[in-house]
């Protein structure tokens, strides 16, 4: 053996190269992240995302009172689609042998002065009652938000009109306004939400006023009128967008207003005749039985007022998003 074997180490063998390894220790010098770089951060971006998705569920779940109010709200919307779903007895057919029975597992709600299933009378008219505040919201909801935008958005003349009519609905109480139109358009479920949609077109014009005032001093608005776009084309693309927010944050909260209208109107007779099950006209029939059968008034009365709350609290939680002002 030499000096120079002695002294000099021993050739390292080189060993094979592997990309996984290399990967890992040496990620930086690759200018693409590596496989496995570029793996980590396809799963950093799936995790953000699914943190994402799930932020309004957490968030929702927080509030049992909310989620609470839209299960009664998506039932009793599938009461009015499908209601054969939800009860197998016919609401126009009593059995007279069995008349104003109380609530039980076979008739929940109880029976009417008929011998008429309550609980499938209650179910059927929430088609009805909820067609009729549906038009009504929609009528608000659309003439309203019309002279609203108009309202701000040209100002001067046509602003000043607009608003002393509105000026002029708000001086008359809602419902004797809906009383009013009812006699000029004639009885029915259609002319009664027609009217309580026309009673309510005031506060929807002034929430949307208030809206279009604040937003066409915008700077995007200011450009596209100065650039040359026409006038309808602003409202349509930039104002109405940005000015809907609150109003149907509104229209959420007239829902539950509309139904207690409705069903107020209905309980005075205005609304569908008998024997077309309706909310009102189920509590007007059973004002007479008070006495033997409080189920008649009260089980229904609940199934509006539970409606009514549930609408008002998804109003609220819209509110924070829109900000009703």
């Amino acid at each position: 053996m030499t000096v120079e074997n002695v002294l000099s180490p021993p050739a390292r063998t080189q060993e094979p190269h592997d990309p996984f390894v290399a990967s890992i220790v040496h990620s930086d010098a690759d200018s693409s992240g590596g496989p496995l770089a570029a793996a980590l951060e396809e799963e950093r971006t799936g995790a953000a995302t699914r943190r994402s998705a799930l932020k309004p569920i957490v968030a929702l779940l927080k509030q049992p009172t909310l989620v609470a109010s839209i299960l009664v709200l998506a039932l009793v919307t599938l009461w009015a689609l499908v209601p054969s779903w939800f009860t197998a007895w016919d609401p126009n057919v009593g059995i007279p042998q069995d008349r104003l029975l109380p609530p039980s597992p076979e008739h929940v709600f109880g029976t009417d002065n008929l011998g008429r299933d309550l609980y499938a009378r209650v179910v059927y008219g929430a088609s009805t009652s909820l067609a009729a505040t549906s038009v009504a919201v929609i009528v608000g909801l659309a003439v309203g938000s019309l002279f609203g935008l108009l309202a701000g958005f040209l100002r001067g003349f046509v602003d000043d009109a607009i608003m002393r009519f509105m000026d002029v609905l708000l001086a008359i109480p809602s419902l004797l306004l809906s009383l009013a139109l009812i006699t000029a358009l004639g009885f029915g479920t259609l002319n009664v939400a027609i009217a309580v949609g026309l009673a309510s077109i005031a506060s929807f014009s002034r929430v949307m006023r208030a809206e279009v005032l604040q937003i066409a001093t915008a700077v995007y608005v200011e450009a596209a009128r100065v650039s040359g776009v026409r006038w309808y084309t602003v409202l349509r693309r930039h104002v109405l967008p940005n000015a809907s927010g609150p109003v149907v944050a509104l229209a959420a909260l007239e829902f539950g207003v509309m139904v207690l209208a409705i069903s107020s109107l209905s309980f005075l007779g205005f609304g569908a005749p008998p024997p077309t099950p309706e909310w009102g006209s189920l509590v007007a029939g059973g004002r007479d039985y008070l006495a033997v059968a409080w189920w008649l008034t009260t089980l229904p009365g609940l199934v509006i007022v539970a409606v009514v709350l549930s609408a008002n609290r998804i109003s609220r939680a819209l509110e924070r998003n829109g900000g009703i002002r």
